[in-house]
């Protein structure tokens, strides 16, 4: 059963398989048209694309279902625009049209969230995130659902200011911007609070801290004013008794001792990340997703693909919390064959 692989492995106790999640899947129309018969470029309704995405959910057996509730929808629009680039088909997410929140450095250092964004209601934010959570188990319940925090503290900087400003007003002042950063994380620790008030036993906390690089500010910035406010922010969820899953895109591998310090008990990683390291330092005592690099489902020969899917088992399948997975996302322009053939490696790899 899917709930009970993935349940076991957040709370360490080694299934007899391998746990597996996906991300994106329900944009890609080759396989849920294989796997449903659902054509979704067909002019269907948005109810019926749900119910296809769900139905390949379960079809892939996953095991936990990633999810967020706090986006930069709670900016209410004041907030930079950066546009979207193409993943859909038929371009139908590019959006050329961009607008700028403040245009000057000087004037992002002294922005305050409080008082252009104020004070929230917890209990009606805690029923935010319960109704949330009761929509993803209705959604699909054969699988660990949760709910959680997208714009933790660098992910929600980025949407206020976008890169240009964000890196402009980084550089200016650092310890401005470091500042800047403490009254954000002051400004979303209310969001953090109704979380723990919530009902769902394991969240989800997303925030982009790297590029695929590695960091983008020096590291002893991110050590000084990135992770001790994590731990403030964390500190209701510990309390609460979740599970505190953390998700950053990019290379992050010079930060994993700092975000396992601030008290997570899961990675979710893209594979520029050292799953390598993680699994020796933390596999016995942490879960973590992925990190099969989805270029090569993108590119690659099924021979390639093979040893992609066997490299990550290698270094997972020891460990009581790893859960399989692409990451970042997996393209709707990936072959379909390919895709087929990764599951069938997967499956086939996935026992213990």
């Amino acid at each position: 059963m899917s709930y009970h692989d993935g349940w076991a492995a957040l709370h360490l106790q080694m299934p007899d398989r391998v746990p597996r999640t996906e991300y994106s899947l329900e944009f890609h129309s080759g396989l849920i048209r294989h796997l449903t018969g659902v054509d979704i470029n067909s002019g269907i309704s948005p109810d019926e694309k749900r119910k296809a995405k769900i139905r390949i959910q379960k079809a892939l057996n996953f095991d936990f279902i990633w999810s967020t509730l706090t986006s930069k929808t709670v900016f209410e629009g004041r907030c930079t625009d950066m546009g979207h680039g193409v993943y859909q088909e038929n371009n139908a997410d590019y959006r050329r049209q961009t607008s700028v929140f403040i245009d000057d450095p000087d004037t992002a250092l002294r922005f305050d969230p409080w008082e252009l964004y104020g004070e929230k209601d917890r209990s009606a934010l805690t029923k935010e995130y319960n109704d949330h959570y009761e929509r993803n188990i209705k959604a699909n319940d054969e699988a660990v659902n949760m709910t959680g925090i997208y714009i933790t503290c660098i992910s929600g900087l980025i949407d206020i200011f976008g890169w240009d400003m964000l890196l402009t007003a980084a550089g200016t002042d650092p310890q401005a911007f470091g500042s800047l950063t403490d009254r954000y994380a002051s400004w979303i620790f209310q969001y953090f609070e109704a979380l723990a008030e919530s009902k769902a036993p394991v969240v989800m906390i997303h925030d982009d801290i790297v590029w695929t690089a590695g960091a983008f500010i020096h590291p002893d910035w991110y050590r000084r004013f990135v992770f001790p406010n994590y731990k403030r922010l964390f500190a209701p969820l510990h309390e609460a008794g979740k599970i505190i899953m953390f998700t950053s895109d990019g290379n992050f591998t010079e930060f994993i001792d700092d975000i396992a310090g601030c008290g997570i008990n899961a990675f979710v990683m893209e594979p520029m990340t050292d799953m390598a390291r993680i699994a020796e330092k933390y596999g016995s005592t942490h879960a973590f997703v992925g990190n099969a690099d989805t270029r090569i489902l993108l590119s690659g020969s099924r021979e390639a693909i093979r040893a992609e899917v066997k490299r990550c088992m290698d270094i997972g399948k020891k460990c009581p919390g790893f859960f399989m997975a692409v990451g970042n996302h997996i393209p709707p322009n990936t072959p379909l064959d390919n895709l087929l053939y990764y599951n069938d490696v997967y499956t086939e790899m996935s026992k213990r």
